[in-house]
């Protein structure tokens, strides 16, 4: 399967909302394989979102401590608990940052079949789900910090021109 190159932190299309899936035939299965294997790649992935990989459809594959899987077309409800932890991007690698997110997530959405899925995750899990839905609304994790942490991750993240 292939391997895809991921998009870095500042490409514009990581800002661009993506379209749902409509279709649920070969080349989205394609897609959430070659997405799978370029998780697979790399040690410490835990979740890509297909924009991250130029791919600009609503799916995301995920794989943390034994539990692994893909959304397509995925909706999230966050818990009101919140918990802040070191967060990385691989659009953005070898940078962490504490960032807020809900603890607990319940994400609904489709598999590569179009069967409906349900995914229950807590703490880094749900935080990799939240991160990857994130890049389908052309959000960047950085966005949800203050201005001067997003300065201070910006100026660590970007290359300097």
């Amino acid at each position: 399967m292939t391997v895809r190159p991921i998009l870095a932190f500042d490409d514009p299309a990581l800002r661009s909302v993506a379209e749902p899936v409509k279709d649920y035939d070969k080349e989205l299965r394609g897609l959430v394989k070659s997405m799978t294997a370029t998780l697979r790649a790399g040690t410490g992935r835990a979740g890509l979102a297909a924009p991250q990989v130029g791919v600009p459809l609503r799916v995301l594959v995920y794989a943390y401590e034994g539990a692994s899987g893909h959304l397509v077309n995925p909706r999230l409800e966050l818990s009101e608990r919140r918990i802040t932890a070191d967060e990385a991007c691989l659009s953005a690698p070898g940078i962490w940052w504490p960032l807020r997110r809900a603890f607990m997530v319940v994400a609904r959405g489709r598999d590569m079949f179009g069967k409906p899925v349900t995914v229950r995750a807590l703490g880094v899990l749900a935080r990799v789900l939240q991160h990857e839905s994130d890049h389908l609304d052309g959000v960047l994790f950085s966005d949800h910090l203050s201005a001067d942490e997003r300065e201070r991750f910006l100026a660590a993240a970007l290359p300097s021109g």
